[in-house]
């Protein structure tokens, strides 16, 4: 149970500083750590042999879903 307390305050403080950055492009990796700190509370908060293939399913989406925004963003010249 510590260690799903642990990764949901990762994914927090993810959310938080994810919220309180200004520029897009260092907004993403701390996307990726929250993405991370979700995925790894789905897997240990719940007992079953299936929720390591739904938490992989959601982390591997979301952190396509990251790049795919990188990519656009850097594509149109933003900073």
């Amino acid at each position: 149970m510590i260690a799903a307390f642990i990764c949901l305050l990762i994914a927090v403080y993810g959310a938080i500083r994810a919220v309180a950055e200004q520029e897009t492009l260092t907004r993403l990796p701390f996307i990726n750590v929250m993405n991370f700190g979700i995925a790894g509370t789905i897997v240990l908060l719940l007992p079953h042999p299936l929720t390591l293939v739904a938490a992989a399913a959601y982390f591997i989406g979301s952190t396509l879903e990251a790049n795919a925004i990188a990519s656009a963003y850097a594509k149109r010249g933003g900073t």
